[in-house]
């Protein structure tokens, strides 16, 4: 064998040089394969791309107001009558008779109070009273004489005048002393402290031997005189609700109320309107509305805390949307509906009465629209969506509430499931 050939090696066989082309072609193949599966990844990502690129929303339905709104307030319990009674006249407090929770009738004597200087002064105005009298007599007997002396030459015309005008002068004296003796006689009676109408005694501030200070009938000294009783008539209370402006709509005399307070879980009085105040508070921006409840069975007791129940007629005419639905924008308050092609409109609406979590819509929304639940500010008009269903137990929407529903709850809007179901068909 020559060098040559020695060199070059066996030649392969028919054998390897199969094995070899197959070895090629897996490689072709599996190069391929690789470089059209990544085709396949990259066209998958960039659609799934394209359609997380679409926002998802939620169609919800306008429905129509309530025919019955209700609202609850927070409440503060009157007594129909309620009197701080003071003294009118200054001294000791002698007894008192009637103490805390004690039923008492009008003219009942609550206390007594025991008052020597008055005493003195009334005795005082009496004696002047007798002196003037007596005065007022000695004047009339000297005009008299004088009067029939007139005529002659024992008296002049002038004498006889200035005796009658000095009998009607101690006349006047008289009767300022008989005023005087009356205001002290009325004073006397002010010592006997009564009840002003029939009530309880909610309070009692006197005990025997206090000093009390004089009130003078003067309402505005309470700071300085001393208040002995306060007496409440309490057969029928007053309820004072503020009442927010914007529900100061539902204000009107056939306003109805069901009133509940702590101390008497589960019962319900019912309250009629009495009186609104007609003009809201400048600060809290709410009106006092006044009602009245019975108590004749005594089981509500005044400034009690109480739940107010309001219950007015509503309008079912109008359609209401959740609160969550609209877009506050500078083009003016806005919705964003869905249209055939699945795109967004924004659509300026006219808003009503806040019903708490719903609103009344006056204008600009029909009943068939298909209204985006809960729209991203970042929507825009024209743009496309994809219409999902709601996640149940999550944000799905209730249906409608039935007129005896609460407005101040939440009233959402039922889902559009045929719009869903279009839009699914589409895809």
């Amino acid at each position: 064998m020559s060098a040559v050939e020695q060199t070059r090696g066996p030649k392969p066989s028919g054998r390897g040089k199969l094995l070899a082309g197959v070895g090629v072609i897996l490689a072709v193949v599996v190069v391929g394969g690789g470089i059209i599966q990544r085709q396949a990844h990259l066209g998958a990502l960039r659609h799934q791309t394209e359609d997380a690129a679409i926002p998802r929303v939620q169609l919800i339905s306008p429905g129509k107001g309530p025919s019955i709104r209700t609202l609850d307030l927070p409440g503060n319990i009157s007594a129909w009558y309620l009197a701080p009674i003071y003294a009118q006249v200054s001294g000791y407090v002698r007894m008192w008779y009637k103490d805390f929770g004690a039923e008492v009738k009008a003219g009942d004597v609550l206390a007594t109070i025991d008052t020597p200087g008055l005493d003195a002064q009334y005795a005082a105005s009496k004696a002047n009273f007798d002196v003037a009298m007596a005065r007022y007599k000695l004047a009339q007997i000297t005009a008299k004489r004088w009067k029939a002396l007139q005529g002659t030459q024992a008296v002049s015309q002038q004498e006889v005048d200035v005796q009658a005008a000095n009998a009607e002068a101690e006349q006047a004296q008289v009767e300022a002393a008989r005023h005087e003796v009356s205001r002290y006689a009325a004073l006397i009676g002010f010592k006997q402290i009564v009840a002003p109408f029939d009530g309880v005694v909610t309070s009692r501030l006197a005990d025997v031997g206090d000093y009390v200070n004089a009130g003078g009938g003067d309402v505005s000294a309470r700071g300085t005189a001393t208040e002995l009783f306060s007496v409440a008539d309490v057969h029928r209370m007053r309820v004072f609700v503020s009442v927010p402006q914007d529900y100061a709509d539902i204000i009107s005399p056939k306003l109805t109320a069901e009133v509940t307070v702590p101390q008497h879980p589960g019962r319900v009085y019912k309250a009629t309107f009495l009186a609104t105040a007609g003009a809201f508070n400048a600060t809290t921006r709410t009106v006092t509305t006044e009602l009245t409840l019975d108590n004749s069975d005594r089981t509500l007791w005044p400034d009690s805390y109480a739940t107010v129940h309001f219950r007015a007629p509503g309008d079912p005419d109008i359609l209401v949307i959740p609160e969550g639905a609209l877009i506050f924008r500078a083009e003016g308050m806005q919705v964003a509906l869905v249209d055939e092609h699945n795109r967004i409109r924004l659509h300026n609406v006219t808003v009503g009465a806040n019903l708490g979590t719903t609103v009344q819509i006056r204008g600009g929304l029909k009943a068939t629209d298909r209204l985006v639940n809960n729209p991203s500010a970042g929507l825009l008009d024209g743009q496309e969506v994809r219409v999902v269903d709601a996640t149940p137990g999550y944000n799905a929407q209730p249906a409608v509430a039935n007129d005896s529903a609460r407005t101040d709850d939440v009233r959402a809007m039922p889902n559009d499931r045929s719009g869903a179901e279009e839009a699914g068909a589409r895809q």
